[in-house]
């Protein structure tokens, strides 16, 4: 993989679109509130294509890949990188923290991982020590308290509360974004004039906000060191920095298949999800257009990833969401810990109206269902089939947080598959019960399931 010949071509164009296959490429999705297995069905459907490009989020995401028993958990790098022959691009929709970039670069090398496979979009935004800040005292503003832990005033209360972010300054950045001027890209970190007065305008203004929010972080605002760390961050990346829309468009050009990735989930899509409990960037398919500078007619494929049951980590409403003892045998038997923040998800049953909802926005074309294995041994299980809101029953999933917090579940009981299933390489060798509940997942999202995850690594899969 000749990665310098990609970075260091500006002025070549891409060969002409006619007569190339459109619509060759995929997509892959998370279905429900993120972590649904996403790094580990992409890492199944890699082989088939030449790139995996990861078009929004940023070092909130995470997605775990085990191959031969060794578990990898990456955050900003996308899971096609354990393929030597595949390139791995960070797209321009996505908002990087050259740090954490740095690091797990360092981490998978160490590990035997060259990464001299990967590229990042030189348009892709930086997140820097000030949006960490900022990320921080937002979620105490929203939680009612300022900066020394005193009551804000006129806070008690009500519709507004915490968003329970990861705090890496994600959403910060992606405002920053918005708002223009003083925004940071990683092209700007290899031009020393245009970072040094973005970053001091920029710290200018945090510290009015950080002071008029009650607080004080003078090492978050120190233009002078927050310049030089990322100059040194530039220099270091210099060699992955480059313009990805012409270099995607060139691969495509010669016929060659992108595999799409999405990070977060479509319940957390900032325009499409269960706002403002969501994350700050298109986490659909939807973004894979302005994440990556390549229409959409170009995907023909969408893989939707599900978990057999439903997590969810940080605020917001989850109808199905299982606070007793049941909640917790799945929690412990599915490691349901943050692969980012090691935080406990919130556990619940499968809720099917989020699901087809999901589905739909994105136009999925087939269904990837993880962690199966984590509900054998189960004696009953439940699944949302509809909602009940104010006394009204609805099939239709509520987009928005107020209203979805008001909707109590309505379930379809099924008996459980006691037997382990670990050891299942085709739909024949599951339990009776166990293919009787993802028939019904199948019929009622009216999609095929073509894969099956009945363990971490990734052999224990079922291809349909």
């Amino acid at each position: 993989m000749n990665v310098a010949q990609f970075v260091n071509d500006r002025t070549s164009v891409p060969p002409p679109a006619s007569g190339r296959d459109v619509g060759a490429c995929a997509a892959v999705v998370g279905l429900q509130w993120g972590d649904e297995g996403k790094g580990k069905v992409i890492d199944l459907l890699v082989p088939d294509f030449h790139a995996v490009v990861r078009y929004n989020g940023g070092a909130n995401a995470g997605n775990s890949v085990v191959v031969n028993g060794e578990r990898y958990a990456l955050h900003l790098i996308p899971s096609g990188i354990l393929y030597p022959d595949t390139l791995n691009v960070v797209g321009n929709g996505c908002v990087v923290d050259p740090a954490v970039l740095i690091k797990e670069i360092d981490g998978l090398k160490a590990r035997g991982v060259a990464c001299d496979n990967l590229v990042v979009s030189d348009r892709a935004h930086v997140v820097l020590d000030y949006h960490k800040t900022e990320d921080a005292v937002r979620e105490e503003v929203l939680s009612g308290i300022d900066a020394s832990g005193k009551p804000l005033a006129g806070r008690a209360g009500g519709v507004v509360a915490k968003l329970g972010t990861t705090r890496r300054g994600i959403g910060p950045a992606y405002a920053d974004k918005i708002q223009r001027g003083l925004a940071v890209r990683m092209g700007d970190l290899l031009r020393p004039e245009v970072l040094s007065e973005r970053t001091r305008l920029a710290c200018h203004l945090k510290q009015s906000l950080f002071a008029g929010l009650g607080t004080v972080d003078e090492a978050a605002t120190d233009a002078e060191a927050i310049t030089e760390r990322a100059q040194a961050w530039g220099e270091r990346l210099r060699p992955i920095i480059c313009d990805t829309t012409y270099l995607l468009h060139t691969m495509l050009g010669r016929g060659q298949r992108v595999l799409f990735a999405g990070a977060n989930a479509a319940l957390l899509d900032v325009d499409h999800g269960t706002y403002p409990f969501v994350t700050s960037s298109n986490a659909t398919v939807l973004g894979a257009g302005p994440g990556t500078g390549v229409p959409g007619r170009e995907i023909g494929r969408a893989v939707g990833v599900m978990k057999a049951y439903t997590t969810r980590v940080g605020g917001g409403p989850m109808p199905t969401e299982l606070l007793d003892a049941t909640g917790d045998r799945i929690r412990e038997v599915g490691r349901e810990y943050g692969t980012t923040t090691g935080r406990p998800r919130r556990v619940g049953w499968l809720d099917l109206v989020a699901v087809r909802y999901a589905a739909m926005i994105n136009g999925v074309t087939e269904i990837a269902v993880t962690l199966f294995d984590v509900l054998a041994g189960m004696d009953d299980l439940r699944v949302c089939v509809a909602y009940d809101i104010d006394g009204e029953r609805t099939e239709r999933f509520v987009p928005d947080g107020f209203e979805l917090s008001r909707a109590a579940p309505v379930y379809r009981d099924f008996a459980g598959y006691g037997e382990e299933v670990r050891d299942a390489r085709c739909l024949e060798a599951l339990p009776g019960n166990a293919r009787a509940y993802l028939d019904f997942v199948s019929e009622f999202v009216g999609l095929p399931v073509k894969v099956v995850g009945v363990g971490p690594g990734r052999e224990a899969t079922i291809r349909c």
